[in-house]
């Protein structure tokens, strides 16, 4: 037995199949294998200036950002090497001197 997504549109778990089409019975909505495999290989993650990020790109951090656990913070200027792109809230998955692996989140970063 092969396991059904969850909804792209709710991240509803009880999602189940009809003919050739994946629905959602919390939200409704409708949609294909297709079109999700379509709507994965279109991600594209951008910076804050809205430039391509790619793996293993360098970037900067744009602004001072608080990090959980630790009693500093990360300064503005800061340059992460080597990002690594991940799904989720914060999509980047780096390793910063000082403070270690981190994720970060596309929005606070400018490609270098």
């Amino acid at each position: 037995m092969t396991t059904l997504p969850p909804c792209p549109e709710c991240q509803s778990v009880y999602t189940y199949e009809d003919r050739n089409l994946l629905v959602c019975p919390e939200c409704a909505h409708e949609w294909t294998r297709d079109e999700m495999e379509a709507s994965e290989e279109a991600r594209v993650w951008k910076d804050a200036n809205g430039n391509e990020l790619n793996n293993g790109d360098a970037v900067l951090v744009i602004k001072d950002l608080k990090v959980r656990g630790a009693s500093s913070v990360l300064k503005a200027g800061t340059k992460v090497k080597n990002i690594r792109l991940i799904e989720g809230d914060h999509d980047i998955d780096c390793k910063i001197d000082g403070f270690g692996s981190m994720q970060l989140k596309s929005e606070f970063v400018k490609k270098a």
